[in-house]
Order: C-alpha cells, then structure tokens, then sequence
C-alpha cells in the first residue's frame, strides 16, 4: 500500500468482507443456538426414558446425546472462528486506517 488510492481500494475490501462476516456471523450464532437446543432436548428425553437413579440417568443420557453434543461443539467452533475473523478484520481495518493516516502526512510534505 503506497498510494491514498491504494489504501481506499484496501479499506474498501476490508469493509465487503466485514459486511459478509456481519451476516456469517448471525447465520453461525443461529446454528449455534440450534444445535444447542438439539442437544439439550436430547439429554431431556434420554433422562425422562431412563432408568435407574438419578446420577445413572444422567450418565445415560448424556452417552446417549454424544452426537448432537458434538454438533454442538463444532457449531460453537464455527461461531468462535467467524467471530475471531471479524476481530481480524476490524483489526486490520484500523491499521489500514494508521498507515493511511502515515501516508497522507508523507504525501503533504
């Protein structure tokens, strides 16, 4: 990046892919909450139709969700790595905006 113009086309890029992380974003946290949700309806049931005490039962259950519980688990990962994405990109936003502060100084002397 050398050139005010340069910088505005960097910008530019930066703020398409935040608009598309913004909707990435949403669009995880959504699956996010349903796959969370599975999970938790499985351990109900499986909890409500087994049998034994209280500490088997949940034992039970908790084997018998292993599936929705790992989609749960790669659901919050992929909402962790969109929401880490758009930390990068805000990040990379804001030293994009220092350089190009730095080279309009440079360019008026």
């Amino acid at each position: 990046m050398e050139t005010p113009g340069q910088i505005v086309e960097e910008l530019q890029r930066i703020s398409r892919e935040m608009d598309k992380g913004a909707s990435a974003l949403f669009d995880a946290e959504v699956n996010l909450a349903d796959a969370e949700a599975a999970y938790d309806k499985s351990v109900s049931l499986s909890f409500l139709n087994s049998q034994g005490t209280v500490a088997d039962r949940q034992a039970v259950a908790k084997l018998l969700a292993i599936d929705e519980k790992l989609n749960a688990d790669l659901a919050r990962a992929e909402f962790n790595r969109v929401k880490m994405k758009m930390k990068v990109l805000s990040d990379t936003a804001t030293m994009t905006a220092v350089i190009s502060r730095n080279i309009e100084l440079q360019w008026r002397s």
